[in-house]
């Protein structure tokens, strides 16, 4: 299928314009960026693990009943989506504390969360992507009340469904990131989840050795990156085409220095 024009650019994917109206092409980057993009890799394969696990999650939303920005997987680093307009808010959903949240309240690591705790980040790498509050994001537009009710109902869902699903995998769902946008679905807006669910966006946990699972491997300079993603998707049952994962090498994560204007 022929790519349009880039539309934009991110961390670890790009976006295309898609072969009609409202749709877009989505391609998956090998590139790994932690703490805000100070500290950058490229690890060779991660792209083609991550469409592979996220095309398997959002198919699986969309059959809960929440849609989703999933058209349909077109190759080994591409999807096929809507052409959703995003909001500026990360709708993150912790079950078990850790990283920030045990950094910033001083929450004992592991700590496993009486109810699923929702938090709204706002999407700004200059500002640190802050953590903000519900009336923040009513007061300055970037959605409306009805827009964060629905929103919350389907991240409570989602999570439901996801710790369900990999706890059948002996996996522990510890938190996860989830983006929503604005869709011209039969000639009217609806909020519809977007982005991608993967290791990149999600803390994994080994059920038994607490093995992290994710892209924390790759924060904390733990190492087997691809392998932890591959185990991922094994447990999923996905099967990959065409390629040797195991036998794929991938660099080393190099810190980079930002200067300050």
């Amino acid at each position: 299928m022929n790519k349009g024009k880039k539309l934009y650019e991110g961390k670890a994917k790009i976006l295309y314009e898609g072969p009609e109206k409202g749709t877009a092409i989505q391609h998956f980057k090998d590139d790994a960026t932690a703490f805000n993009n100070l500290k950058k890799s490229t690890v060779e394969g991660k792209g083609v693990l991550n469409n592979r696990i996220s095309e398997h999650i959002l198919n699986n939303i969309n059959q809960i009943g929440i849609k989703t920005h999933l058209i349909k997987r077109l190759n080994m680093r591409e999807q096929l989506v809507r052409l959703v307009e995003i909001l500026p808010v990360e709708f993150i959903v912790r079950n078990i504390a850790t990283g920030s949240l045990t950094k910033k309240l001083g929450i004992a690591d592991g700590t496993v969360l009486s109810k699923p705790l929702i938090e709204y980040s706002y999407k700004n790498d200059d500002l640190g992507d802050p953590l903000v509050a519900k009336e923040h994001i009513i007061e300055f537009n970037w959605a409306t009340a009805t827009e964060l009710d629905l929103i919350k109902k389907h991240c409570l869902r989602i999570n439901d469904f996801m710790q369900g699903m990999f706890r059948g995998v002996g996996i522990k769902l510890v938190d996860f990131k989830l983006e929503f946008g604005r869709a011209n679905i039969d000639g009217k807006k609806e909020i519809i989840l977007a982005d991608e669910i993967s290791p990149d966006t999600c803390r994994l946990w080994d059920v038994v050795s607490e093995k992290k699972l994710d892209k924390d491997r790759f924060r904390k300079d733990l190492g087997n990156i691809i392998q932890a993603y591959q185990e991922v998707a094994r447990r999923l049952g996905i099967i990959h085409e065409e390629t040797n994962i195991t036998s794929v090498k991938f660099g080393k994560p190099k810190a980079v220095n930002i200067k300050k204007k």
